[in-house]
């Protein structure tokens, strides 16, 4: 591009730096924007190059200026987004929940303990900037759980004790927000997402009966809607591969104490420790 660096040195000054910031040529940029035989806003550029004066060029380019850098950094944002896919293994823990209800003539209670179990999680993401990321996550965890009700009634005790399996699948998407730059070593991150949970709950044995309690059906399952509300850390390896720990919460309506009698107050929580490896491509 001819930049009349003789005539105005201002000039040739917005031109040089206009093509160090886009790595190409101001004037190609600028030939491409229209067809020769359109009417285009920048139309006033091919009459510059040969008839304006230097002090015209240089007005022009200064109005120029800020939309092609914009243009570059729009560029540059693309240039630097990429993927991400990775594995977490770790450790499930589901809270408790617990209601009772007395009454002159009557007392009830009910209650569910949960065991620590196993968490898998495939994630998929992409860095949409340099402290922002979009991520997929599907999440499988299961827990036994003892499930306990009885019922006193004019001296008459209805109650049982069950042992119960149970497992959720997740399907979740979070936006990440980093503390410190892509490079980093360590980079920590919050997060917060929403998704659909399901779950399934099966009897496994009976430990107690006596009288004629109601008992939660043998299978029962239910979709959620969930909040995820994770917090990490990604650790640098080299190579593209990053090491993460997360812990996170999910939270739902509590499809286990809907089943008790009487029914539970509480949300289901379902806290996760996840450790696993990361690799970007």
């Amino acid at each position: 591009m001819i930049c009349y660096a003789h005539r105005d040195s201002r000039a040739a000054f917005a031109c040089e730096y206009v093509e160090a910031a886009l790595h190409t040529s101001c004037e190609l940029l600028l030939m491409d924007m229209s067809l020769s035989n359109q009417e285009s806003p920048l139309a006033f550029l091919k009459p510059t190059r040969w008839s304006a004066s230097p002090r015209e060029k240089t007005r022009h380019l200064q109005m120029l200026l800020p939309w092609l850098l914009l243009l570059g950094g729009v560029r540059n944002a693309f240039a630097q987004s990429e993927f991400y896919a990775g594995l977490q293994a770790g450790v499930s823990t589901l809270s408790g929940d617990t209601a009772s209800v007395l009454t002159a003539s009557a007392a009830n209670f009910s209650s569910y303990n949960p065991q620590n179990g196993i968490a898998l999680s495939a994630i998929f993401g992409r860095n949409i900037s340099e402290y922002v990321s979009l991520q997929a996550d599907y999440i499988y965890n299961r827990n036994r759980l003892t499930l306990a009700s009885g019922a006193f009634s004019n001296g008459t005790l209805n109650s049982y004790q069950e042992v119960r399996g149970s497992s959720q699948q997740s399907v979740i998407g979070d936006v990440l927000v980093y503390f410190r730059q892509r490079q980093s070593r360590l980079r920590p991150y919050l997060s917060v997402g929403t998704g659909v949970v399901h779950f399934s709950s099966f009897q496994q044995r009976v430990d107690l009966v006596a009288g004629s309690p109601s008992l939660p059906p043998q299978r029962f399952s239910s979709n959620l809607v969930a909040l995820h509300v994770p917090v990490g850390m990604d650790v640098k390896l080299g190579g593209g591969w990053m090491f993460r720990y997360s812990f996170s919460e999910t939270l739902t309506k509590n499809p286990i104490s809907d089943h008790l009698s009487p029914p539970g107050p509480h949300s289901l929580k379902n806290f996760q420790n996840l450790f696993g490896i990361i690799k970007r491509f």
